[in-house]
């Protein structure tokens, strides 16, 4: 029998996935620093005083009432513009199942056991803390999410490269993060179930399905049929951002012959700038807003349910992504890339701690009775994020200098044909070309040589 391979986990990526994830994780870099703008915003609103101003804009109702959608300005940001950011989670996922790293089961299960180690670890450090602590166990599931826009702003400002494999990695964990919390949304999250509005919902989803396999084609089309979707889940008492993941999930990520991007690629496109750029900054703008005070930052560290989120992203997060990491690899024939070595993977698990979005949204859910404990629970996200964000920094610099040299052997292409020289090491042609190249470059040395020899003699005749 012959000996099964040694996969390398976190290795080199291939042309096409390294190009995808550079373009999507170039928007969510944007989006992130936007966000981060958003949320130190919110907070400046929140505790200057303006702070009436920010409770009276985010309790603004609007919308038709007859349709059971006269929202307040922080409900529409929460149901309604984190529909269109989970719709491209939708999207994300679909493409890693068909055409991306989760499609072939043997290369899923090293970053899917991370992320699942990742989002159980949290959970058990936070009903550990509260349940030692005498705490409300609701908000478990508060840490579990990883936050890919607001980690890739922090790499952004502290200016680390890096590497594509380990972007992708961060990338991947954040997919299955969001279908996790998806799942913990729609099962945990769901009290009261109107059948009939689900019903219509459902129906309305087939018929999305339906339009999308039969190729019409038209946002004039989809558009209005997401929103009646969208409307209909949410008055079913399911969280309306279901909708979203579902839409997503619908549409055709491979590609045809012929086809340069796939019909979900184009769409995402499309959609991620609104998503990244509009709809998560603004759920920040409108969910961030909690009043800090001395005594309140100190209640995050006394009080069981905000120890335990702040734990939860520090410590949970670090571990069970960096246990789950080795214990797959432990017990597979994967090897880690000979370009990293494993405090790597810990520090992209620290940085995995940045769990601002669906955190945010989650302690909304998990404490609605109670908007004294939902406020110390943001403020736990937050500074649990910042600590997070701090630690990882700390551990991404110590490595910096390596990141840097691998980043640009990743992009050196001397031979100027749009594909990195690394990509092209087993082609023929390739060497050819740099054969030519770096002879065309000695001649003009020698050239250069030989002008300023004869000039040299010319300064040393006589005068």
């Amino acid at each position: 029998m012959a000996a099964p391979s040694n996969r390398k986990l976190l290795g080199r990526l291939s042309l096409p996935e390294r190009n995808f994830v550079a373009e999507a994780l170039r928007t969510e870099t944007v989006g992130g620093v936007l966000l981060l703008v958003a949320a130190v915003a919110a907070l400046v609103w929140a505790n200057t005083p303006l702070r009436d101003s920010y409770a009276t804009v985010s309790h603004l109702h609007f919308g038709p009432s007859a349709l059971g959608l006269n929202l307040s300005v922080q409900h529409w940001a929460a149901d309604g513009l984190l529909a269109v950011f989970f719709f491209v989670a939708g999207i994300e996922l679909k493409r890693e199942l068909v055409a991306g790293d989760l499609r072939d089961p043997k290369a899923a299960i090293l970053p899917v056991v991370a992320a699942v180690c990742g989002m159980a670890v949290p959970a058990l450090v936070y009903t550990l803390t509260n349940a030692v602590g005498g705490g409300s166990l609701g908000g478990w599931a508060v840490p579990t999410a990883t936050d890919i826009a607001f980690a890739l702003a922090v790499l952004a400002v502290i200016g680390t490269s890096l590497p594509s494999a380990l972007r992708a990695f961060l990338l991947t964990l954040a997919v299955v993060d969001d279908l996790v919390a998806i799942l913990i949304i729609a099962i945990f999250f769901t009290e009261h179930i109107d059948f009939g509005a689900l019903g219509g919902a459902v129906v309305g989803l087939g018929v999305f399905w339906v339009l999308l396999r039969k190729g019409v084609r038209g946002w004039y089309v989809y558009v209005p049929l997401a929103l009646v979707i969208w409307g209909l889940m949410y008055n079913s008492g399911v969280h309306a951002t279901i909708s979203g993941v579902a839409m997503g999930l619908m549409l055709r990520c491979h590609r045809r012959e012929g086809e340069e991007h796939s019909p979900g690629e184009h769409i995402e496109h499309l959609v991620r700038p609104l998503s990244a750029g509009l709809a998560v900054p603004l759920f920040a703008l409108f969910s961030a807003g909690v009043v800090v005070s001395s005594g309140a930052v100190g209640d995050v560290f006394t009080r069981p349910e905000t120890l335990g989120v702040v734990l939860g992203l520090v410590v949970g997060k670090a571990v069970g992504i960096f246990g789950g990491t080795w214990l797959a690899a432990r017990f597979t024939s994967a090897s880690l890339s000979e370009d990293l070595v494993w405090p790597d993977v810990f520090a992209v698990a620290s940085l995995s701690g940045i769990g601002f979005t669906v955190s945010l949204l989650i302690g909304e859910l998990a404490f609605t009775d109670d908007s004294v404990l939902t406020d110390e629970v943001k403020a736990a996200v937050l500074i649990g994020s910042l600590i997070a964000a701090v630690l990882a920094t700390t551990l991404l610099k110590i490595r910096n200098a390596k990141y840097r040299a691998l980043c640009e052997a990743e992009e050196l292409d001397e031979d100027s044909d749009g594909i990195p020289d690394i990509y092209e090491q087993d082609n023929p042609a390739y060497h050819l070309r740099m054969a030519e190249i770096h002879e065309r470059k000695a001649a003009e040395h020698r050239r250069l040589a030989e002008v300023a020899g004869g000039a040299s003699e010319e300064n040393d005749g006589p005068a």
